[in-house]
């Protein structure tokens, strides 16, 4: 499964990016395909793995926050492995033939 999330420290002030770079330290440690942008850190795993890999990365922020915000979108298509990079990758091919 695919899940794109974010973790949103409340209450900590407006400058959260340290806050969130810990949630993101969490992610890269678990060892499990991801990939971070702007908006979202998007994970690949079986549903136990990437679960309790966005648990330990809201707890990681909840230590330093009064207050969590998370949001989550998932895709779970069964016998589909490496999503995180052919997607983008089927995307890349469509727009090159333009």
């Amino acid at each position: 499964m695919l899940v794109a999330f974010s973790v949103t420290p409340i209450g900590a002030g407006e400058a959260v990016g340290e806050i969130v770079a810990e949630a993101v330290r969490v992610v890269r440690a678990s060892g499990l395909p991801n990939r971070t942008d702007a908006m979202f850190t998007t994970i690949e795993g079986e549903w136990d793995e990437v679960m309790t890999v966005i648990k330990q990365a809201v707890d990681a922020v909840a230590e330093q926050a009064p207050r969590v915000s998370l949001v989550l979108k998932a895709d779970m298509r069964e016998g589909v492995t490496d999503a995180l990079s052919e997607k983008v990758e089927t995307i890349e091919r469509v727009l090159a033939d333009d």
